[in-house]
């Protein structure tokens, strides 16, 4: 019953995180590719927000939001009350913790503390006006020696705690977990995605195993469905090698068009 609730006919954003067009040079000019491309919402990076006022006036130029962002765990702990003063000016009102895959580790106690730290920054930033998240790569997926993933223990620590989720869906399929079933899992915490494509094994060498959204192996007619079904409402189109942005951009936000 609690999943059917979630569902809504409400048709999620669609958004395109900036860290696709790094390669194009300048905020400006990652900003107006994503405008040219067709998208009206970016999702800046930590670095981004270290320019908070060329942000917002890009922002305003182009007429689009911001409404997520993605920040690292160390910088937000150094300096919250000024990332929090620039996500409001921004217009930012999520903002996803990224741990890379070099730094996790694989323990009870490891995602314990994260989980621990994550839901208690929550508590805090949430009275401030921004929503506090976690975003998956594909470590937190393997089993522990209590038989649980890292990725539940996280959100079992965090248990009371307004923490939310930004599943990367892809990192998922990688880390050789059902994708569907997490989204349903954890729906009461889901509120965004990442829509990006893994390549064929034929392909891998030439985008770091990634492709254009809809040019790859994943099935993302159902994968789409489930992340709406089950609470995502801003969906962030990534590849994170893609040799063409602005052509990578296009298409990808063509294709899934079609689910609209």
């Amino acid at each position: 019953m609690r999943d059917e609730q979630r569902a809504s006919t409400t048709l999620p954003s669609i958004s395109l995180q900036l860290y696709s067009m790094r390669n194009l040079g300048s905020l400006a000019r990652q900003v107006e590719a994503a405008v040219t491309a067709g998208y009206r919402l970016v999702e800046p990076l930590e670095h981004h927000l270290n320019e908070e006022e060329r942000l917002e006036d890009l922002l305003r130029e182009y007429s689009i939001s911001a409404p997520t962002a993605h920040i690292s765990l160390p910088a937000l702990k150094a300096r919250r009350s000024q990332i929090v003063d620039d996500c409001l000016r921004c217009g930012i009102r999520e903002l996803f913790v990224h741990i890379p895959q070099e730094i996790a580790v694989e323990t009870m106690a490891y995602w314990t503390q994260i989980g621990t730290d994550l839901g208690a920054i929550s508590a805090a930033m949430q009275s401030e006006g921004i929503a506090l998240g976690f975003h998956n790569s594909s470590s937190g997926f393997k089993l522990l020696v209590n038989g649980q993933y890292g990725f539940e223990v996280l959100f079992n620590a965090a248990s009371g705690s307004p923490l939310i989720w930004q599943a990367d869906i892809a990192w998922l399929h990688h880390a050789g977990v059902e994708p569907r079933d997490w989204l349903r899992r954890f729906s009461k915490v889901l509120t965004s995605a990442h829509i990006k494509d893994r390549a064929a094994d034929s392909q891998k060498s030439a985008e770091d195993g990634w492709a254009n959204v809809g040019a790859g192996i994943m099935v993302w007619p159902s994968l789409w469905r489930a992340a709406v079904q089950y609470g995502a409402r801003t969906l962030v189109i990534e590849h994170d090698n893609p040799p063409d942005p602005i052509g990578f951009a296009k298409e990808s936000l063509s294709y899934v068009r079609r689910f609209y």
